[in-house]
């Protein structure tokens, strides 16, 4: 035979057997199509996917947003509910200027119930210790230490004051403004899709644009319909704020209004009312709270 029919019958020889490495054995299988089993996606194939999409709708979203702020570009308004929204920002800065102003009271007062403690124990000391001048001593001490009483009773009240507002600005407030911010994040990204697709339908028709326009009309429709629940839960969120700010407000007003009107006007015992009509009980100076096997 000569050299090419002779390797031409080793290459047919190799062809028709396949050897493959299995261990320490080798196995011989016929010759046929190979069919490559489906593997599992590669994780790092799958985050280098995300980062691209992500990627991808980050320079959408900020190429609307800059297009926006230079005014070529369009976005999308609910008036109502962005009035909305802008009163509950500034009621929001209205009420943390009140909190302000009432922890700065509250501390003050403090101070004072303080110095009031301190007047009245000299008084008492030297009502002992000055026999001529016993009863005019044990008078101011008697006053101070009372009106030292009735300071911390206004304290327990106006610390309630600032909890419940701090509450309602810092938890039920910041809570509703969360869902308001990924509202708007919601409206910038259907608008960034809703440009592109409006970009694709001016443009030419044909085998390459319509795979691009029909995939951009997917994607639009995802975020529109993201946009569209968004929406519906920050008017939700408003309205049921609206009724709790209201109701936690009017209760905390004349909670304030009577504790102060009774405390300058010497009741004490309408401003010991004033507090146990809203169940405010004081914390005894030197005793702490009891365990919980202690309550049981």
């Amino acid at each position: 035979m000569s050299p090419s029919r002779v390797a031409a019958s080793r290459l047919t020889q190799q062809g028709s057997d396949l050897i493959v490495p299995a261990g320490s054995q080798r196995t011989q299988t016929k010759s046929g199509p190979v069919i490559l089993a489906d593997e599992t996606k590669n994780p790092a194939m799958e985050k280098l996917e995300l980062v691209r999409k992500w990627s991808l709708n980050t320079y959408k979203c900020t190429r609307q947003i800059i297009s926006e702020k230079l005014g070529r570009g369009s976005r999308t308004v609910d008036l109502e509910l962005e009035a909305q929204i802008d009163i509950l920002r500034d009621n929001k800065k209205k009420y943390e200027n009140i909190l302000k102003l009432a922890q700065t009271l509250s501390t003050q007062l403090f101070q004072m119930v303080h110095t009031q403690r301190q007047l009245g124990d000299a008084f008492a000391d030297l009502s002992l210790k000055s026999l001529e001048l016993h009863e005019e001593f044990g008078y101011n001490a008697d006053t101070q230490k009372l009106l030292a009483k009735n300071g911390e009773t206004l304290l327990g009240a106006i610390n309630f004051f600032i909890a419940s507002v701090n509450t309602l600005v810092n938890k039920t407030i910041e809570d509703t403004l969360m869902t308001v911010k990924q509202y708007e994040s919601a409206r910038i990204e259907y608008d960034a899709y809703r440009t592109d697709l409006e970009e694709l339908n001016l443009g030419p028709r044909d085998a390459n644009t319509l795979p691009k326009i029909e995939q951009s009309q997917h994607l639009f429709q995802a975020h529109k319909e993201k946009y569209d629940k968004m929406r519906n839960d920050v008017s939700v969120k408003l309205k049921f704020l609206e009724e709790n700010k209201v109701k936690v407000l009017h209760n905390q007003l004349v909670l304030f209004h009577n504790a102060i009107a009774a405390y300058f006007a010497g009741n004490q015992k309408q401003l010991e009312q004033t507090l146990k009509q809203f169940h405010i009980k004081l914390k005894t100076p030197g005793v702490d709270a009891p365990s919980w096997l202690e309550e049981q």
